[in-house]
């Protein structure tokens, strides 16, 4: 039994060193200005802080990667959500994105966080500080709400 349970522990521990060699690219995209959130649309500073709080680590091209993302399994992980996140909404695009496509990624903006879908429950695991707080919601879908109606 113990040399079964030796060689299950080097196997183990060969197939983490070699994941240490399979990184996915944690490069961010080049940001033009002008077509970020902040160029085209009114962001009231308690709205900027919720943002930057719980929002622009996956949801611009501005990500910061914490140290833990450097080790595999958790880069693969983490990767997901960095990829995921703007393929969905990203403020660093905003202004390329079509009025039609600005008013339904703000009313699905709302929806999740009322529902508690975003910030992704996986993501609050080790990033707790990124959690909404008592009236963040409120305070993101009101202003979501103006959002959409200067663009009409």
């Amino acid at each position: 039994m113990k040399k079964i349970l030796k060689i299950v522990v080097i196997v183990l521990a060969v197939i983490f060193v070699g994941a240490q060699f399979i990184r996915p690219n944690q490069t961010n995209p080049p940001i033009d200005p002008s077509g970020t959130l902040e160029a085209s649309t009114a962001v009231p500073d308690n709205v900027e802080t919720i943002l930057k709080r719980s929002c622009v680590d996956c949801h611009t091209n501005t990500t910061v990667y914490p140290w833990y993302a450097q080790i595999s399994p958790f880069s693969w992980f983490l990767n997901n959500h960095f990829r995921d996140g703007p393929n969905e909404l990203n403020f660093s695009v905003w202004n390329t994105y079509e009025t039609r496509r600005k008013v339904r990624k703000l009313d699905e903006l709302c929806e999740q966080v009322k529902s508690g879908e975003m910030p992704l429950p996986s993501y609050l695991w080790i990033h707790r500080d990124a959690g909404l707080r008592e009236g963040d919601a409120e305070i993101l879908c009101g202003w979501a709400d103006q959002t959409k109606s200067s663009l009409r």
